[in-house]
């Protein structure tokens, strides 16, 4: 049996985890299904599927060979898709990740840029709090904060991120500048899920942190509504230097214990890097990396850097 047949047949059943869903999606009888998996086992020497009267599970063996079928015909999508006429002219669906704010912020300005350029082109914009998977989810491109786990994908460093402690200067003159991590236990804290979701806040060098358990008054699930918080004076709050750039920079909020901060985080692009890659997905790859690494908020930071130091005062 043709090799592509079998892979598509298996990835359809199983990420289904169903002969006869793996049917109707591929427009196959139930029989077909069955002998082109039987045909698969037999040929590689060893059971892919768990088949019982009430369900399909996958074998160890089978979610391997699940992962490595689709990047197999992923790449071969994108060899088909490089070879063909469509692909110079620029058409079709690009699907890009990032986090709800970054996304917002620094993704979509590209993202309007490159739709404007390319009238052929659609994209869709996942911008979610949650790691996104490429392969599995099916993804062209994803951006993402923080040192990355070695894989199959590509990665493009396009700068660095902070974790930041700041509060209105309102509320510092009420309630004092804090000039140590453990002086934060005697303030009104707030937290921002997905940037400081943890209740031990750490500061300094990863190998000899600080660590302090701190007690939000307010935990909130958005970083622009916790921005919108501090901004009002009500605590202090843990964010990205990138999130807070603007506020930092007009004075609704001020930088504070910045000698403790802990190293800068990483922001990579993200691909699989197929050398068959459609053109949509290098042309946005190439526009992205160069609109993130001339962004003056995530690369060297000058102006936040020497802000900081200005805003250090016993």
């Amino acid at each position: 049996m043709d090799q592509i047949h079998l892979m598509n047949v298996f990835v359809s059943v199983g990420e289904g985890k169903s002969f006869a869903a793996a049917a109707r999606r591929l427009d196959l009888s139930p029989a077909a299904v069955t002998r082109a998996i039987s045909g698969l086992e037999d040929q590689l020497g060893v059971e892919l599927l768990l088949r019982t009267t009430r369900n399909v599970r996958l074998t160890e063996a089978g979610t391997r060979y699940l992962d490595d079928c689709r990047g197999i015909l992923a790449s071969i999508a994108d060899a088909n898709e490089a070879a063909a006429a469509v692909n110079s002219e620029l058409k079709g669906n690009l699907s890009v990740a990032a986090s709800d704010a970054f996304g917002k912020d620094f993704i979509m300005p590209c993202i309007v840029k490159f739709l404007n350029r390319y009238p052929e082109v659609e994209v869709s914009a996942y911008f979610l709090d949650r790691v996104v998977n490429l392969v599995e989810e099916g993804m062209d491109v994803a951006v993402r904060i923080g040192h990355q786990p070695d894989s199959s994908l590509k990665a493009l460093r396009v700068g660095q991120v902070r974790p930041v402690l700041c509060a209105s200067p309102g509320y510092l003159a009420r309630n004092g500048l804090p000039l140590h991590p453990a002086d934060l236990l005697r303030h009104t804290m707030i937290a921002a899920s997905g940037v400081s979701p943890r209740v031990e806040w750490k500061f300094g060098a990863q190998d000899d942190p600080t660590v302090v358990r701190i007690k939000p008054r307010l935990t909130i699930t958005s970083s622009e509504a916790a921005i919108d918080a501090a901004v009002a004076g009500l605590g202090i709050c843990r964010l990205l230097s990138c999130q807070v750039g603007n506020e930092v920079g007009d004075g609704r909020l001020q930088l504070i214990l910045a000698n403790y901060e802990e190293a800068p985080l990483p922001v990579y692009v993200l691909h699989r890097g197929n050398k068959f890659g459609a053109s949509k997905v290098r042309k946005f790859i190439d526009l992205l990396v160069e609109h993130l690494r001339t962004h003056a908020s995530l690369n060297a930071g000058q102006a936040m850097q020497e802000r900081k130091h200005e805003l250090i005062c016993a």
